[in-house]
């Protein structure tokens, strides 16, 4: 096999480009504060729709919060069942905040792993 000094010199080119080529930058989402976003959740009420363990009341189920905290910017600034939250009024890093506090919240155990219910549901 016969190798051409052109071959090499393309080769290498090729690689000294893949070897320069940066990462594709990953997503730069605000790690988050959940005492300052349990403050958010208060001073905003969310609790009079979503109840104070974010899955009661007569707002969606946040617990188990299912959304990016990208999502969940989204969905707050531009909702469908709930009033707007603007970008003036609760900024990117706060709903940071509130989405590290919903996500620090306990899940509810499921039925059958409650005593009570579980007997209940084994009709015992």
């Amino acid at each position: 096999m016969r190798v051409t000094v052109g071959a090499v010199l393309v080769l290498s080119w090729l690689i000294g480009v893949s070897a320069q080529t940066p990462a594709p930058p990953q997503s730069a989402a605000p790690a988050g504060n959940a005492q300052a976003g349990k403050d958010l959740y208060l001073r905003y009420s969310c609790y009079a729709c979503h109840s104070y363990d974010g899955h009661g009341g007569a707002g969606a189920r946040l617990v188990p919060m299912r959304l990016t905290v990208e999502r969940f910017t989204n969905y707050v600034h531009n909702p469908r069942q709930m009033p707007p939250y603007s970008s003036r009024l609760l900024s990117d890093a706060q709903l940071a905040d509130l989405f590290a506090y919903i996500k620090s919240l306990p899940v509810s155990p499921e039925a059958k792993d409650i005593p009570l219910l579980a007997h209940i549901m084994s009709g015992k």
